[in-house]
């Protein structure tokens, strides 16, 4: 009986954390739901409607943070997803780290560093001619022409 009790209590401490995780597709729809309020902000301001504009930027910022915060809370609960091995530069570089507009040389932008499957990180969709690589524990949006580096995930990995 008190094995059971035990089990009972632990099941309820669990049940919260296990039920707030999102899935995959809710975390798309998420992205989508802030694409498409920034898109009505363009148009009302292309409008002029600037009073209807600063509503929708104003939730497209509540829909972003609400993003962010679901991001966090998957990545706490899926550690293991996170721990990567040592991060080893090419050879003759080491780590440093890395502005936005900053050009990479080509060598930290090959196949083994770059992440094929963003949707395992749950990283949004890079768009075209866009990638996402690793370097250290940081994750980069770069140009796949140039290497220029478009945004930047910092502490990314564990």
């Amino acid at each position: 009986m008190r094995k059971l009790l035990l089990v009972a209590l632990a099941a309820t401490a669990l049940a919260p954390s296990i039920a707030g995780a999102q899935t995959a597709g809710e975390v798309r729809r998420d992205q989508r739901e802030v694409r498409h309020d920034q898109r009505e902000v363009n148009r009302d301001l292309a409008r002029g409607d600037y009073q209807e504009a600063r509503e929708d930027a104003r939730e497209t910022r509540r829909d972003q943070r609400e993003t962010t915060r679901d991001w966090r809370d998957y990545r706490q609960t899926h550690r293991g997803v996170y721990h990567r091995p040592a991060y080893v530069a090419p050879r003759g570089y080491r780590y440093r780290q890395v502005a936005v507009g900053t050009t990479l040389n080509r060598a930290f932008w090959g196949s083994r560093y770059r992440i094929g499957n963003y949707n395992t990180y749950r990283l949004p969709y890079p768009g075209r001619n866009r990638m996402y690589v690793r370097h250290g524990h940081d994750v980069l949006l770069i140009n796949a022409r140039n290497g220029r580096v478009i945004r930047v995930y910092n502490r990314f990995f564990w």
